[in-house]
């Protein structure tokens, strides 16, 4: 048996290592896990991907919790699982102290429009790099732009559209049936019911004690732990939806420089729903307040992702015999590129230009910048954003920097 001390030391460096998102945290633990030391056989790691990415929630950090569940049991779990999110959350809990008291500052919002300069890049990539993987045939390209259409024209739900797209995944499904083993409930139903416990029971507490910030606070992220298929790209723009329309907990601008900073960190970029819980929180109470308010929201946000991991796993011999499920989350990650590509529509227009309405017309709600708003600066910095990631091939790190001090020189040239 593996000693927990062996699982800290190599967990605990994968956590402080994982910039750069899933694709290179994967590929991190792959070297770690398989590579360089024999605890998983290269089949184990390809089933626990496959299976992670059936779920919810962010997959590199569930993966990491099945190695830890798989090598340890529940406490290993737990072990690895963590670290891969603290270290992150405890940069997301200083970069939004810091943002809280100094965000401010002129030079300050200079270097911050170029970090969202280069996420309005980031997230193009991210689109044409999910549509290499996800779009399978002319029927995904239709689910993606009715999923596009859906929310630009419609401002249709999210987990709608997630519902939607899983209904026609697994009706039209004509793979063959696959052999599988039966399942065995009996394993899961133990950590589903404490996972729930754990997840529910404070956010039912506080609708009965406090039914005001907190509640809205714990229903919605609780929510969006259900629906985050396809990545945090993909349910950033519901998040944006609710947070900035829906509750009026953040501004367009302050919802961008979220997702900027979750960029920088390590760990899973979902931890962007932390930074806006102690965004919220100061809004709504202070510095106390949004403390509170955003590790409530990690709370909300991770306990969900270890109780997928620690009910499912028992089951992954049974799930990779289900060709219905299968096909139903194909569907839906054809559909998050429709919904990345609305993102990106949306982040652009609040970067590039300063007034941003929306036109309605009966059920149509489209987004309308006002084009002598246009600020030339920003538009110049997501050029250069774009040589950078496209041209370059700059790592995402060199990438916000170089868009940062762009924007501060900018600033400092034109300032009085």
């Amino acid at each position: 048996m593996i000693p927990l001390s062996d699982l800290t030391r190599v967990f605990g460096r994968i956590g402080l290592l994982s910039f750069g998102g899933p694709a290179a945290q994967i590929a991190l633990m792959h070297r770690e896990l398989v590579d360089a030391r024999p605890w998983l056989t290269e089949a184990q790691f390809l089933r626990a991907l496959s299976f992670c990415m059936l779920l919810p929630g962010p997959e590199a950090m569930q993966l990491a919790t099945y190695a830890g569940w798989r090598l340890r049991g529940i406490p290993g779990g737990l072990l690895a699982g963590g670290l891969f999110v603290l270290p992150g959350a405890a940069v997301i809990l200083c970069l939004a102290l810091l943002y809280l008291s100094y965000g401010d500052l002129p030079l300050v919002q200079w270097a911050f429009l170029g970090i969202k300069a280069a996420v309005v890049m980031v997230v193009v990539q991210a689109i044409l790099k999910l549509s290499k993987r996800a779009l399978e045939g002319r029927g995904g390209v239709v689910l993606a732009v009715l999923a596009f259409l859906g929310l630009f024209l419609f401002d249709l739900p999210f987990p709608l559209i997630v519902g939607l797209a899983a209904l026609w995944g697994a009706v039209t499904c004509t793979d063959p049936p696959r052999e599988a083993p039966p399942a065995d409930l009996s394993r899961s139903l133990t950590p589903l019911l404490i996972g729930l416990g754990l997840w529910l029971g404070p956010v039912a507490a506080l609708a009965v004690l406090e039914g005001g910030f907190f509640t809205d606070l714990g229903l919605f992220f609780s929510k969006l732990a259900v629906v985050t298929f396809g990545g945090a790209y993909a349910v950033l723009g519901y998040m944006t939806q609710e947070v900035v329309t829906g509750y009026g907990w953040l501004t367009p601008e302050e919802m961008i420089d979220a997702l900027g900073l979750a960029e920088t960190t390590p760990g899973p970029l979902i931890l962007v729903t932390q930074f806006t819980g102690h965004l919220a929180g100061a809004a709504e109470g202070g510095l106390g307040t949004a403390v509170l308010a955003g590790l409530f929201t990690l709370w909300v946000t991770f306990v969900p992702c270890f109780t997928w991991i620690f009910a499912g796993a028992p089951l992954i011999d049974w799930l990779e015999g289900q060709v219905r499920i299968a096909a139903a989350l194909r569907a839906i990650t054809a559909a998050v590129v429709g919904v990345i590509a609305n993102l990106s529509l949306w982040f652009a227009a609040h970067v590039l230009f300063a007034e941003v309405g929306t036109l309605q017309a009966g059920p149509l709600s489209v987004l309308a910048p006002d084009p002598a708003s246009l600020s030339p600066l920003a538009l110049g910095l997501c050029v250069l954003a774009a040589a950078l990631l496209f041209r370059v091939r700059a790592g995402l790190g060199l990438t916000l920097l170089a868009c940062a001090l762009a924007g501060l020189g900018a600033g400092l040239v034109m300032s009085p």
